[in-house]
């Protein structure tokens, strides 16, 4: 059975939601290496929400709550967020609602800001994660692929793409209120992944074009060379930060990478190389907006006290997320709904198919050893294989149209323990299909 775990900004506080995202990585290997009960983890943790989707093992009993025991015990060793904090700030899909749900969150229907794209890539990277550490499983996979292919319906067949915004998208129009001309801002990015390649392209849509990158973790220079930008060394960072009008922070750092001691440097004769004295003065520059888009936090939240500093932060653009586009929302989760429905059918008929195959070959190999019989008393026209033949075909086709009404109703072990006490057979699984490639150019 498949399982959903998930927190997201409309159960736990930001707090809460950016500790669980320190450590992210390693929730699903434990989680699978925790009990055998469970067959496969996929992990997504973003911005606004942390996900773990597992499938379990059918037959134990309880397996939903052994499942969701097992989360969060494997949440409290990865990321040291104890089990007992966690009540109440998460909620619990399981069957058939594990699809629907991350259909919806896969085409932006669950974020803070309805429609948002981001959040189809990281959903794609959630699986290409979870292949890499070994821990997806063959319905896992399928339910993470088709989640893939409703978002793209839903983003061509309703406008819930055009009406929803990103939350860099958001963010920058936020900071309008402040920004009477883009083109006369000194713009520092911090950060050099899919988020600040987006945030470049929305600045740069708004007339931004003094523009500098600093990456934590050295890639400046290639992220400024490919975009046409400034690079910002490492030895120049504070420097360049204290003179900055505009910072906005996108990295995957688990420690603030912007703070008061960067906003505070010495500016002035220190920007031409000169020695500063004491007396030249330090400070932040008056009128200074940084904006915060890490998760956790790329900024530490005194610079938010420092005079003529304002700190937009995840939070804050939470709060301020429009209403949704009802009718494009509407449209969208019948969209979902339909695919999830088509998931669930699939999925039956495929769990029906072992079992299918075993009375099919049961049922066969009578016929073959009948066949023999009759051509080994003189069944030289093959009448009587004809007839064998199409009986055989007569007998299976009630039993076989019956297996797919109870796979669709959800009673496919019922078929399978009625050829279990009649024929004493027991359908094998099929083997892990192959994985298809994901298309990981969506931005997140």
């Amino acid at each position: 059975m498949l399982l959903c775990v998930t927190a997201s900004h409309k159960t736990a506080s930001f707090d809460l939601l950016e500790r669980l995202s320190r450590t992210p990585d390693d929730v699903a290997p434990t989680l699978v290496g925790m009990t055998p009960c469970v067959q496969g983890a996929v992990v997504l943790a973003t911005c606004n929400r942390f996900e773990a989707y597992v499938e379990m093992d059918e037959p134990v009993t309880a397996a939903g709550a052994i499942g969701v025991e097992a989360v969060l015990e494997a949440v409290e060793a990865a990321t040291g967020v104890p089990a007992a904090e966690l009540d109440g700030a998460y909620s619990v899909h399981s069957g058939r609602h594990v699809a629907e749900h991350l259909f919806s969150v896969a085409s932006g229907l669950e974020s803070v800001v309805s429609g948002e794209g981001e959040i189809a890539g990281q959903v794609r990277r959630a699986l290409k994660s979870a292949r890499k550490e070994g821990t997806t499983s063959p319905e896992l996979e399928r339910l993470f692929q088709r989640a893939s292919q409703a978002q793209r319906k839903v983003k061509n067949v309703t406008a819930l793409g055009r009406a929803g915004r990103s939350l860099v998208r958001l963010a920058l129009e936020l900071a309008d209120s402040r920004i009477a001309d883009w083109s006369a801002e000194r713009v520092l990015l911090v950060g050099t992944g899919a988020y600040a390649a987006v945030t470049l392209a929305t600045l740069r849509e708004r007339g931004a074009v003094d523009i500098s990158v600093y990456s934590p973790s050295g890639r400046a220079e290639i992220f400024a060379a490919k975009h046409g930008i400034r690079p910002v060394a490492e030895a120049d960072y504070a420097r360049t930060a204290a003179r900055s009008s505009l910072l906005i922070t996108c990295t995957t750092a688990t420690e603030p990478v912007l703070g008061p001691q960067h906003l505070q440097a010495p500016v002035g004769l220190a920007a031409a190389g000169c020695p500063v004295s004491p007396s030249t003065g330090s400070g932040p520059q008056r009128g200074q907006l940084v904006v915060d888009l890490g998760m956790p936090r790329n900024v530490d939240p005194a610079v938010a006290g420092l005079e003529g500093v304002a700190l937009l932060d995840l939070e804050t653009i939470r709060l301020h997320a429009p209403l949704e586009e009802l009718q494009a929302t509407d449209a969208a989760r019948t969209v979902v709904r339909e695919a999830a429905d088509t998931f669930h059918v699939v999925g039956a008929r495929q769990s029906v198919t072992p079992s299918v195959i075993a009375l099919r070959s049961h049922i066969f190999s009578l016929l073959d050893s009948e066949i023999d019989r009759a051509r080994a008393r003189g069944d030289e026209d093959g009448k009587v294989e004809q007839a064998l033949r199409h009986l055989a075909g007569v007998l299976l086709h009630e039993p076989t149209t019956r297996a797919h009404e109870l796979a669709a109703a959800g009673r496919a072990d019922d078929f399978a323990a009625a050829l279990a006490t009649l024929y004493g057979l027991s359908p094998e699984q099929p083997a892990v299909p192959a994985v298809a490639p994901l298309d990981d150019a969506a931005t997140a």
